[in-house]
């Protein structure tokens, strides 16, 4: 009888939790008002300001933010400015103890009870009120059905999802183990460093291989260079818009940033500093910023129309092989071709501050192209369309259906060249971004290269003081791919 009792108190238990719980998610998150999670470190927050703040507190970490620190953060915007992110996370009463301890102090669960209860019944006065209008019998104060959240998830891949998991994807599924795939056995750690941007990573789903045969029913129309069939003119229209604004919602920097009044070139100070440091101090701090784009860029693929819904193996092909490529292609909004420097560490920078990683061949190839690219004068949204395509290339090897990934890039071609002929671009200009596309290999390509002479040279420094994205993305295993890309 005793442990009938026991176990039906643990069951009452479990359901005032669960109830408790399912309160608490329906309050949006302290920082970004994103959908919480629950209470983290002393505060309703969702699952990715509990991971950046709780990177933020890990190590020697400095934000410096690069406008008036006033920064707007909300789920947009959260990750354009660390320091202002992180003074709002204090400013709500997150806990750096309950960083290192894991406790909560009884006047914040005093507070955050209260608070619950609050927002419990605001929800249910506002339910009371529509039934009222609707002419309906208002339900008891204790017979309320549950509460929900006032946004869901998205169904289109581009809401946030945890940034503080352990990985980015696991291998494959059961159903792909016993495919032959070189791309099965990488782990992308994808939990960036304290020093990086916060930026929510996780997302890239397990999926078993797509069917692609004819009696499939899958993909109605294809997209290939001979023009055989094209998409709908509204598809085409679709896909552009959702490329475009995915390139400015995930941009590293605003437009206004980059804007010439606001350019500060390094001072003659500052390149004696960079000049100074040591190869692998200077290789590290390149490896952060590295890092930190390229986070970006898989943010800006994951809500690609298209991109999710490709098997996981081929979205992990499609970064590993195209992210570096997609930053070098961004570097043309930061670029200034008055002085030949680019958007380096808070300033503009020129080829002579990056003397001290010991390869000047590939810095002056990279700031060519930056300049070559920039005298095209690209709107914003042929940089990304640009980008997407450069990212979806059908051509990677290891890809387990090129079929499909050929038909994206496709679309996305006919997206581009639509936009230009609406901007009354020359006709070339195509032909010409075509081209830059084996330009930017061939950058992508030596620095693997200049990497595998470093590592040779400083291997402790590569594993214990780079960033684990960039490791898992420049790692000696994939350099398998790249010759056979040549």
């Amino acid at each position: 009888r005793t442990r009938l009792c026991l176990c039906v108190y643990l069951q009452a238990l479990t359901l005032v939790g669960c109830c408790v719980l399912s309160q608490i998610e329906s309050i949006p998150c302290k920082i970004c008002g994103d959908k919480s999670s629950g209470i983290h470190y002393g505060v309703i927050t969702c699952e990715g300001c509990k991971g950046f703040f709780r990177r933020s507190q890990q190590g020697t970490v400095s934000y410096s933010c690069p406008r008036q620190k006033s920064c707007l953060i909300d789920r947009t915007s959260r990750n354009r400015c660390q320091h202002c992110r992180l003074q709002k996370c204090l400013a709500v009463g997150m806990s750096r103890d309950a960083v290192k301890f894991g406790r909560m102090s009884k006047k914040q669960r005093d507070s955050l009870f209260a608070e619950v209860q609050k927002h419990r019944q605001q929800q249910q006065e506002e339910k009371v009120g529509d039934e009222t209008e609707k002419g309906r019998e208002p339900q008891p104060p204790g017979e309320a059905e549950p509460l929900t959240p006032s946004y869901a998830l998205s169904t289109n891949g581009v809401t946030e999802l945890p940034d503080d998991l352990s990985g980015y994807v696991n291998g494959q599924t059961p159903e792909e183990g016993k495919a032959d795939s070189a791309i099965g056995r990488f782990y992308v750690d994808i939990q960036p460093s304290p020093d990086q941007s916060g930026l929510d990573m996780d997302g890239i789903k397990l999926e078993p291989v797509c069917d692609l045969s004819p009696d499939s029913g899958l993909d109605q129309y294809c997209c290939y260079s001979n023009g055989d069939s094209s998409p709908p003119d509204n598809d085409l229209e679709h896909l552009s818009e959702n490329i475009c604004k995915s390139h400015m919602e995930t941009c590293q920097y605003l437009r206004e940033e980059l804007q010439p009044s606001n350019w500060q070139t390094v001072l003659q100070t500052d390149l004696d500093a960079y000049q100074k440091k040591s190869q692998e101090d200077m290789w590290q701090l390149c490896a952060v910023k590295v890092t930190e784009a390229v986070q970006y860029v898989v943010e800006f693929a994951k809500r690609i129309d298209g991109f999710m819904e490709l098997c996981q193996n081929d979205q992990i092909v499609l970064l590993k092989a195209g992210s570096l490529e997609v930053v070098f292609v961004r570097m043309c909004r930061a670029y200034n071709s008055q002085n030949n420097t680019v958007f380096f560490d808070s300033k503009y920078a020129g080829p002579e501050v990056f003397k001290a990683l010991g390869c000047d061949d590939l810095i002056s190839s990279v700031f060519e192209f930056a300049k070559s690219l920039t005298s095209l004068q690209l709107s914003e949204d042929e940089i990304g369309l640009f980008s997407a395509y450069v990212l979806m290339s059908a051509d990677r090897s290891w890809l387990q259906e090129k079929t499909r990934v050929e038909k994206l890039q496709q679309k996305i071609k006919i997206a581009l060249q639509n936009l230009l002929q609406k901007n009354q671009r020359d006709e070339g200009i195509l032909a010409k971004l075509v081209c830059k596309v084996s330009t930017v290999r061939m950058l992508c390509r030596r620095h693997m290269e200049k990497l595998s002479t470093f590592r040779a040279l400083y291997p402790e420094t590569v594993h214990t003081r780079f960033p684990p994205l960039y490791k898992e993305l420049f790692g000696s295993d994939f350099e398998q791919v790249l010759p056979q890309e040549a």
